[in-house]
């Protein structure tokens, strides 16, 4: 009995020690902080393993090391940009977008993102569409083909794509491919090996370097990214699989957007390549010319900047950027994403928004993907409508856009959903468009979406069952560490 006693005492004295180190490390994010807590007194000491795999903080990576000596001509660039919005110079080719100077200004000092108003853009909403236009820009590739995706199957759809990039690995063209090791985790190891054979590079995203323990593995790259030649970048939430494209029962309909991108703004999409390629193959590829062409006039006339985030910087992009476009929202705000687990300010910045009489509509999928993620979305409704915003949940198949629309006027599709692993753990990318005619195209997209969905009222959700109000509680308990 005594031995026992001395075991439980030895163990609550560990719990507390972790417990005060959990404290120690967290110390800037309360909510996080309770939330271990709670993991570490239900699941005594091996609540801290957990913690050690999932919860630690990624240690900042230095920028010059990945950028090397470009680094100065980015931040010369960075602070003439600077200088031209400070002083008003800068010659908007939508007039419109002025009034956006000061978000502009603030994606340009916390991720430099530079500001670019030579780029065409093609939306895509069905995953067909999309990846037929992806395979033929790369059967027209002429140098190098670069992609990022966080998940890639070994299905149809993958191995079309793998073969046409074998094809141009053939032909010269360098192929470089990065992919995500835990969302891509089903994936052979003999996926990639005739695009190697034929001397393409494929590199996992911080694999696991013991097995079964993989101290990144909260730590993930959900980037959807490819860049050819330089000239030609596609953005958003697609990944490679075949029930991207409705070919899965369970989801049915897949409803993604996804941008096709041609300009300047393709530079910073291939910079960030660079970098993450950097991080993760532990080599250092340059950021010469060759991967940085001279862009060709006629591409189009959008404004745009095309912001990265993730765990390893000081602020936290994509959050913050959203955050200012509600804030500047003076008609309405339209919103789709398939999680939505806000933070606190996040949170705020809607209902404010919705109390000041803008009209907020959010979309959300009536299907689920993730158990907990889906409840604890479900807990936030309760308090949008309370505010007085929409919220629709669209029925026709599974929706999975990352899409954010101001007033008809400025617009943000990409990566990132609206939940705190988009904002603080995975790495993200997002493109901000400036320019009123895209953005009215968006908005044609989002109405169009209203008509397969089921509008949520304060009455229907009270009636809801009290199985699903238990289940919304514990997730919503979960959420900051979701």
């Amino acid at each position: 009995m005594h031995v026992i006693q001395d075991i439980f005492s030895l163990i609550t004295l560990l719990n507390i020690f972790l417990a005060i180190t959990v404290i120690f490390l967290e110390r800037r994010n309360a909510s996080s902080t309770w939330a271990w807590l709670m993991v570490l007194y239900f699941i005594p000491v091996f609540g801290f393993i957990l913690y050690l795999i999932l919860g630690q903080k990624l240690r900042k990576r230095k920028l010059n090391k990945l950028l090397g000596e470009n680094q100065r001509i980015i931040e010369d660039t960075v602070e003439v940009q600077k200088s031209q919005l400070e002083t008003g110079t800068v010659p908007f080719n939508d007039p419109e977008m002025n009034k956006y100077r000061d978000m502009i200004y603030m994606n340009l000092v916390s991720s430099y993102s530079l500001y670019s108003q030579n780029n065409g853009l093609e939306i895509y909403t069905d995953g067909n569409a999309k990846f037929d236009a992806l395979i033929a820009d790369i059967a027209a590739a002429k140098h190098h083909i670069h992609l990022i995706y966080y998940i890639v199957r070994n299905d149809q759809l993958g191995n079309r794509l793998m073969n046409a990039l074998v094809d141009k690995a053939k032909e010269g063209v360098q192929v470089r491919f990065l992919y995500d090791h835990i969302g891509s985790k089903g994936l052979p190891k003999k996926f990639f090996s005739k695009l190697r054979s034929e001397g393409g590079e494929a590199v996992a995203f911080f694999p696991s370097r013991i097995p079964y323990l993989n101290l990144k593995l909260n730590y993930r790259n959900h980037r959807k990214l490819v860049i050819i030649d330089g000239f030609t970048g596609y953005i958003g939430g697609f990944n490679i699989g075949d029930e991207y494209l409705g070919r899965n029962k369970y989801f049915g309909e897949w409803r993604d957007t996804h941008l096709r991108v041609q300009g300047h703004s393709v530079h910073q999409m291939q910079a960030q390549f660079l970098m993450d390629w950097n991080l993760a193959s532990g080599g250092l590829i340059e950021l010469s010319e060759v991967y940085f062409p001279i862009n060709r006039t006629g591409f189009g006339d959008i404004g745009m900047q095309v912001v990265a985030s993730g765990p390893d910087t000081e602020y936290q992009q994509i959050k913050d950027a959203y955050i200012k476009m509600i804030y500047s929202a003076k008609k309405s705000v339209l919103l789709q994403t398939p999680y939505f687990v806000p933070d606190e300010s996040l949170m705020t910045a809607l209902k404010i928004a919705a109390l000041s009489g803008v009209d907020v509509n959010v979309m959300l999928p009536s299907k689920k993907d993730h158990f907990f993620v889906y409840w604890a979305t479900h807990s936030y409704i309760s308090e949008l409508l309370a505010a007085g915003a929409k919220c629709w949940m669209y029925d026709k198949g599974f929706l999975h856009a990352k899409m954010l629309l101001i007033d008809g006027k400025v617009a943000s599709v990409g990566t990132a959903n609206i939940d705190i692993r988009s904002f603080k753990l995975n790495f993200e990318m997002n493109a901000f468009v400036y320019d009123s005619k895209t953005a009215e195209r968006l908005q044609a997209i989002f109405n169009k979406d209203v008509e397969y969905c089921t509008l949520v009222t304060e009455e229907a959700y009270r009636k809801r069952p009290l199985i699903n109000r238990f289940k919304e509680s514990i997730s919503r308990l979960l959420s900051p560490i979701l």
